[in-house]
C-alpha cells in the first residue's frame, strides 16, 4: 500500500508538464513576458511560470492528504501541520503573484526592462508581507523550541521560538531565495537540489510525511525545469521563488533540522553579502556577445553569478554559469550530509 504514496508526487509532475505549454501561450497573450537579458538577441519569454508550479504542488499535497485520510485512515495532528504548511506557501505565493504583476507592469517599457528586473513590491513591504506567511506556523506553535547550538549546547528558546525565530526563518529564506537568479534553469535547479536533499533528511530523521510534501515540490520543479532550462521558454518569477524559499524554512521547522537547512542555504547567505556590497542594486546578469559568451558587467563581484563568470573566464556561458553554481550548491549539500 505504501507504493500509492508515489501518486501525489507523479500528479504534481504530470500536472506541471501538461499545463506549462498552455500557460506559456496564455502568458504571452496577457503580456506577461520579459526579455532574456543573458542572450544577445534578448528574446521575449513568458513570465510567472511559477503559478503552474504552485498549483502542481498544492494539488499533489492535497492528494497526499486524501490518501492519508481515506487509504491509511490517519487523521492526526500531521494533517493540521500540512494545512498550516499549505497556508503559508499560498500566502507567499500570492505575494509573489502580486510582485510579478507589478514588476511586469513596470517593465512594460522596453527601455527600462533590464533596470527594472527586480522592481515590484518594495523591499520593506516585501518583508512585512512575508511575515504574514509565518503566522499560521506561529499560531499552531509548530516545531521544537529547543535547539542545539555549537559551543553553547542545547538552548530552549521558549516563546521566542514561535514569536521570533519562526518568522525570521520564513522571511529570510522567502525574500533571499530570488537573489540567486536570472539564469535559465538556475532557480528551478537550485530548488530541485535543496528540496530534494531536505526531503531525504526528512525521511531519515523520521518525518516521512514532510519528505512526500517536499518531493511534490521537487516533482513540480522538474516539470517546470524542462521548459525553463537553457534556452528558456518560460521564466519562474517570484511566484516560484517565494514558495520554494518559504518551503525550505517550513520543512526545516517542522522537521527540526534547522542547522542542516542553514548549511545548505550558505550559498544564498554569501549571495546576500555580495549583493549588499552593491546596496542590493546591482543586477546578476552578464553581458552576452553574439557567440553566447558572458562578460562581467561590473569591475567588482556582486554575486555568485559574477564569481562564476570570473572563474570560467572566456569560457563563460549562461549554461556553464548555472551548472557551476549548482556544483557549488552540491558541495554544501555534501557537507550537510556528512553532518547528519
Amino acid at each position: 500500500m505504501e507504493y500509492i504514496l508515489v501518486v501525489p508526487v507523479l500528479a504534481s509532475f504530470i500536472l506541471v508538464l501538461a499545463m506549462m505549454p498552455f500557460w506559456i501561450r496564455k502568458a504571452k497573450i496577457m503580456g506577461l513576458k520579459g526579455k532574456d537579458i543573458n542572450k544577445h538577441s534578448k528574446p521575449e519569454v513568458a513570465e510567472a511560470g511559477g503559478i503552474v508550479v504552485l498549483a502542481g504542488f498544492i494539488i499533489g499535497t492535497l492528494i497526499y492528504v486524501a490518501i492519508r485520510t481515506f487509504v491509511f485512515q490517519q487523521t492526526n495532528n500531521v494533517n493540521l501541520e500540512i494545512f498550516v504548511l499549505i497556508s503559508s506557501v499560498l500566502i507567499v505565493g500570492f505575494i509573489g503573484i502580486v510582485d510579478s504583476l507589478l514588476a511586469a507592469s513596470w517593465n512594460s517599457s522596453e527601455s527600462h526592462h533590464a533596470k527594472g528586473w527586480r522592481n515590484g513590491i518594495g523591499n520593506r513591504y516585501r518583508i512585512l508581507l512575508c511575515i504574514f506567511a509565518a503566522i499560521p506556523l506561529m499560531v499552531v506553535n509548530v516545531g521544537t523550541s529547543s535547539m542545539s547550538i555549537p559551543f553553547f549546547g542545547t538552548i530552549n528558546f521558549g516563546i521566542l521560538y514561535p514569536l521570533f525565530l519562526i518568522p525570521l526563518g520564513v522571511v529570510a529564506t522567502t525574500t533571499t531565495y530570488n537573489f540567486l537568479a536570472g539564469y535559465n534553469g538556475l532557480e528551478a535547479g537550485q530548488g530541485i537540489l535543496i528540496l530534494g536533499f531536505l526531503s531525504y533528511v526528512s525521511y531519515v530523521t523520521g518525518s516521512a510525511w514532510i519528505a512526500i510534501i517536499g518531493l511534490c515540490m521537487v516533482a513540480s520543479l522538474i516539470g517546470f525545469y524542462i521548459f525553463n532550462r537553457y534556452p528558456a521558454k518560460v521564466f519562474p518569477s517570484d511566484v516560484l521563488t517565494y514558495p520554494v524559499g518559504a518551503l525550505i524554512a517550513i520543512m526545516a521547522i517542522l522537521g527540526n533540522f534547522e542547522k542542516v537547512a542553514v548549511i545548505v542555504f550558505i550559498p544564498y547567505i554569501i549571495e546576500v553579502i555580495l549583493k549588499s556590497r552593491g546596496k542590493l542594486k546591482k543586477q546578476s546578469f552578464g553581458i552576452p556577445d553574439k557567440n553566447g559568451r558572458l562578460k562581467l558587467p561590473y569591475d567588482k563581484i556582486y554575486g555568485l553569478e559574477h564569481l562564476a563568470i570570473k572563474i570560467l573566464g572566456e569560457r563563460a556561458t549562461e549554461r556553464k554559469v548555472t551548472y557551476l553554481i549548482h556544483a557549488f550548491q552540491i558541495v554544501f549539500i555534501l557537507v550537510a550530509f556528512l553532518m547528519l
